[in-house]
C-alpha cells in the first residue's frame, strides 16, 4: 500500500484534528500514514505522497509550526521530480487571503519538480464549521488511486 506523509500547518490545533482523522482513514485502508507537526524537508521521502493539511493565519501567512518547512523549501535545490503531493487548505472566506498560506508551499514544491496528485480542496470554516467532514469526503474521492 501507499506511504503518505501528512504535513500539518496549524495555529490553534483544528487542522491537526483534520490531519489525524485523515491519517486514521488511510491507515484503516491499509496505507502507512504519518502526521508531521514539525516536518523537515530532508527527512521526508519523495517516495511518499505528501499531503499538506494547513490553515492560513493572519494576512495569508502560514502557521508558525510549518514556517520552518516552508523556509527549507525556499532555500532548497532538492530535486523533487517524481514527488506527488495533495493540498487540503483550511481558511476563512471573510478574509481576502482565503487559503493563501499553504499555496506558498505548493508553489515551492512545484518549483522543485513536484506534481499535484489530485485537485486541492479549500475548506471554508464560515460555511463548514467541522472541516473534518469535507476533508474526509475529499480523501474518499481519490484514496482508491493510492497503491
Amino acid at each position: 500500500m501507499a506511504k503518505i506523509a501528512l504535513i500539518v500547518g496549524t495555529t490553534l490545533g483544528g487542522t491537526e484534528y483534520v490531519a489525524d482523522d485523515m491519517a486514521a482513514q488511510l491507515v484503516e485502508l491499509g496505507h502507512q500514514a504519518e502526521v508531521y507537526m514539525q516536518a523537515e524537508l530532508m527527512k521526508l521521502s519523495a517516495e511518499s505522497l505528501w499531503l499538506i493539511v494547513s490553515s492560513t493565519h493572519g494576512a495569508g501567512e502560514l502557521p508558525d509550526n510549518i514556517k520552518p518547512f516552508y523556509e527549507q523549501l525556499m532555500a532548497s535545490d532538492r530535486d523533487l521530480r517524481g514527488l506527488k503531493f495533495a493540498l487540503c487548505a483550511i481558511g476563512d472566506s471573510n478574509y481576502d487571503t482565503f487559503c493563501h498560506g499553504p499555496e506558498k508551499i505548493i508553489d515551492q514544491l512545484k518549483r522543485l519538480g513536484g506534481d499535484p496528485f489530485v485537485d486541492k480542496i479549500q475548506i471554508d470554516i464560515q460555511s463548514t464549521p467541522v472541516p473534518e467532514e469535507p476533508a474526509l469526503a475529499w480523501l474518499a474521492q481519490w484514496q482508491h488511486l493510492l497503491n
